[in-house]
């Protein structure tokens, strides 16, 4: 592990901007109570300029996280509810004849916000889930031939129930693909659950939410986060793991180049999360739950999200750090 911990470097000037994110986490876990890790893993998604998509039942609190985000980073949020009569209009707006100067104006749609929750985004048909796709891979929004830039910094937070559960349309590996992380939140621990139950509701502490950090402070620290030193024993680690499921029997196609990108972008934000001007194989082996499960499908797939992240310690158990 020597060859990893060469400097024990940490992040200067700029310990402001890991505080704020750091009080982001413990102020949403506030609110979405014994989820501390899959909220770090949430802001970490966010720090390393990526797309989320939480996948759970209905009732966890799917949609009270992004709320909560929204709030304590300061962003313009905007919520699309998905539904199977939506249209690709609804979301990214749609031009409008005006009669007194015989022209047509845009009029944006919700897309155009800092952090858009797409809520339920399964239940929408597979043309409608399309149409997200530039928005999350461009930032920008082309409608009648005119290509409009999104706000920056710019976030799609999707939830999605499970594909079991009737009334969904699976999302199509090309739109999985978009999304840097899945997680989930599951159901509380007995404790969380019963501080759930006695506390106040929910959404009367969100209200109570001041913001931790402004939007110019989130564009800032995603630049520091890309700029966290990665060695090249690292790389060669994140190479292995890119190699061992390409090549592994258990699953019907490999993680892409854009998959091993996005695990490496997120063990920056991971480590930057530490305060650390370095990643280390914990911080990869730390996010690749998040950044694999919905890319990869095994060969014998139940279709539960459990059995996703399980590939993860397969492939911790498996590949060795150089």
């Amino acid at each position: 592990m020597t060859a990893f911990r060469t400097s024990e470097a940490r992040i200067s000037g700029d310990d402001t901007l890991v505080r704020a994110l750091n009080e982001v986490v413990a102020q949403a876990g506030g609110i979405i109570l014994g989820k501390e890790r899959a909220i770090r893993m949430a802001v970490a998604c966010m720090t390393a300029r990526g797309h989320l998509l939480i996948e759970d039942v209905p009732g966890v609190g799917k949609t009270l996280l992004a709320q909560a985000l929204a709030r304590l980073m300061g962003l313009d949020f905007q919520r699309v509810q998905f539904t199977s009569d939506l249209l690709p209009a609804d979301i990214l707006g749609i031009s409008v004849y005006e009669r007194e100067n015989g022209t047509f104006r845009f009029h944006p749609g919700p897309i155009f916000a800092q952090l858009v929750l797409a809520d339920e985004v399964n239940r929408a048909t597979p043309k409608t889930q399309s149409a997200l796709l530039e928005a999350m891979e461009e930032h920008q929004v082309t409608q009648d031939g005119d290509s409009r830039p999104l706000p920056e910094p710019f976030f799609v937070l999707s939830t999605q129930n499970p594909v079991r559960q009737i009334g969904t349309f699976p999302l199509p590996e090309s739109q999985l693909d978009r999304f840097l992380m899945r997680i989930e939140l599951g159901y509380p621990d007995a404790e969380s659950e019963r501080a759930l139950l006695k506390g106040k509701d929910r959404r009367r502490v969100l209200e109570d939410l001041a913001p931790c950090l402004a939007p110019e402070e989130i564009i800032r620290a995603q630049q520091i986060a890309l700029e966290v030193h990665v060695s090249d024993a690292l790389v060669s680690y994140v190479q292995a793991i890119v190699s061992y499921t390409r090549n592994a029997p258990s699953f019907d196609l490999g993680l892409s180049p854009r998959a091993g990108i996005a695990l490496m972008r997120s063990s920056q934000a991971w480590a930057f999360l530490d305060g650390r001007a370095h990643a280390v194989p914990e911080d990869v082996q730390a996010v690749l739950p998040g950044v694999v499960s919905h890319r990869l499908r095994p060969v014998l797939d139940t279709g539960t999200t459990g059995a996703a992240f399980n590939v993860a310690e397969q492939i911790v158990r498996e590949v060795d750090v150089p």
